[in-house]
């Protein structure tokens, strides 16, 4: 698909709507608002080229992304926070971005105009927009001696259509029950189900998709969308396993499994308005 095509594909979906463009990067038309999360759209997960590899190609440029009212990143791994991207993006002036704390020059370095940062449990608001940045279990580094220097969150987004929560990357806690009862519940969460072997190390900062279904119950959400999957190896399982086993695992905890899917890399799907969950019928990449 040619990024004219992509472009009129985006134009034909409505509001509210999602569009995934791979691992963590959605597009999220919510209340007349366009919300771009974590738009990691290169080639590699690293500085200068190195680092893991894409293998799925991205459906869109940094400078074809559309204009944001708000951009959101969870925390500045490489697989998040992509310098080219972030460079690449045409409207610097006129989007907001929020960050955890420690992120906000590496925005403003590169032009950003409108940049937040915000603690755990802090709030920005814009007419009906909220956007509540909220715990998460994980961590932060870029380099050599910049390890948690920065901070790291997830992130819940109210309209007058609902409530959306996005987990950017977590390992699973007690946390949750917390943000469910201070901050939810939630009628879709967005959440990580990749990259989570091997246990041993990956346990304390990535949830296995059965923990993903267990965390989106706890924070009370209606239904689920699985991401951080299929377009990047970070770890060394079987990248197409998670939503398989994101199914199995909403079957097995009486979670309805219609109600947790994951989506093709550049679909766009349309949500019911009244629920924010997924409306029957797709527009794929």
């Amino acid at each position: 698909m040619t990024q004219a095509e992509f472009d009129r594909q985006l134009a034909a979906v409505g509001n509210p709507s999602l569009t995934w463009l791979g691992h963590s990067a959605f597009i999220l038309r919510l209340g007349g608002r366009v919300i771009l999360t974590d738009p990691f759209l290169g080639e590699t997960a690293g500085p200068l080229g190195f680092g893991p590899k894409r293998y799925v190609r991205a459906p869109m440029t940094g400078a074809g992304l559309p204009k944001a009212d708000v951009l959101l990143v969870s925390h500045n791994h490489y697989d998040h926070l992509d310098a080219p991207t972030i460079e690449a993006y045409p409207h610097k002036e006129h989007t907001q971005v929020i960050v955890p704390l420690g992120l906000g020059a590496f925005f403003t370095k590169r032009g950003y105009r409108k940049v937040q940062e915000q603690d755990w449990w802090d709030v920005w608001t814009s007419g009906d927009l909220r956007i509540e940045t909220l715990p998460a279990i994980h961590h932060s580094g870029r380099g050599i001696g910049d390890h948690r220097k920065t901070l790291w969150a997830s992130f819940g987004i109210t309209t007058a259509e609902g409530k959306v929560w996005f987990s950017g990357d977590t390992a699973n806690g007690e946390i949750f029950e917390e943000i469910g009862r201070r901050a939810g519940p939630f009628d879709l969460a967005l959440v990580a189900i990749g990259a989570y072997t091997p246990r041993s190390l990956m346990k304390s900062v990535h949830v296995t998709p059965e923990e993903a279904i267990d965390v989106v119950r706890r924070l009370g959400a209606s239904s689920t969308i699985g991401m951080h999957w299929g377009a990047i190896a970070l770890t060394p399982e079987n990248p197409f396993d998670a939503p398989t086993r994101f199914k199995r695992a909403a079957e097995a905890q009486g979670f309805c499994a219609g109600n947790a899917v994951t989506l093709r890399i550049g679909e766009s799907r349309n949500l019911n308005s009244a629920t924010l969950g997924l409306i029957d019928g797709e527009h794929r990449a």
